[in-house]
């Protein structure tokens, strides 16, 4: 499974990539705005840290303004994914620029039918939001079970992109079901790296090294 951050928090992205996990980051405007600076400024600098994928998001509603944003977004760096809503404006936008190369995240999205259809329209990831579905009552890990299964019976290349990622059992859980990538804020990543007995393991070999009054080197 890949790992995205779902951030514009420049100092996190650098030190998620200093561990080698980061295989790229997402966006979306709200982070943007969090961030408190220039949207194509933050997304260029992002671009420059990380060799992976960096999903930067449209804005526009309709399909000739989408291309247009579109255009100014792939021309940031190689390693643009531009990201369009699970519209039938969006899918148009998505079956456009595929077509001329370029990765497209199609974010959104809510069903199997339309992750089905994301597929169709050649999408390089679809991002369905299990945290989302679960704040309304559905299990989001039915829905990323639902569209493994449909992909792999139509043996279709678009990579499920797990969003809405609230906690470490999301990950486990997409990992399981064998998602293709999953994004998620830098403080749930964080979070996979503890363990309890980990923790408590690790304290319990420092006292004992203390005791035999060594150092190293």
């Amino acid at each position: 499974m890949k790992f995205f951050v779902d951030t514009a928090d420049i100092n996190d992205i650098r030190e998620l990539a200093e561990t080698g996990l980061l295989d790229g980051v997402t966006t979306n405007p709200s982070l943007i705005h969090k961030s408190g600076r220039d949207f194509l400024d933050v997304v260029k600098e992002i671009a420059g840290i990380v060799d992976g994928p960096v999903s930067a998001e449209v804005v526009a509603l309709d399909h000739q303004e989408m291309m247009r944003e579109a255009e100014i977004l792939r021309k940031i760096a190689d390693n643009i994914a531009v990201k369009v809503p699970l519209t039938v404006d969006g899918l148009k936008t998505c079956k456009a620029l595929t077509g001329e190369g370029t990765a497209v995240n199609v974010t959104l999205c809510f069903s199997a039918n339309q992750a089905l259809l994301a597929a169709k329209a050649g999408a390089t990831y679809i991002s369905p939001f299990v945290g989302r579905h679960d704040d309304v009552g559905y299990p989001g890990m039915e829905l990323i079970a639902d569209i493994r299964e449909i992909y792999d019976n139509y043996d279709f290349a678009t990579q499920i992109l797990v969003a809405s990622v609230r906690n470490p059992i999301h990950i486990h859980d997409a990992a399981k079901l064998g998602a293709d990538v999953m994004t998620a804020p830098p403080a749930v990543i964080h979070q996979l790296f503890k363990h309890p007995l980990t923790e408590n393991g690790l304290k319990a070999f420092l006292a004992d090294w203390e005791k035999t009054g060594q150092r190293i080197g």
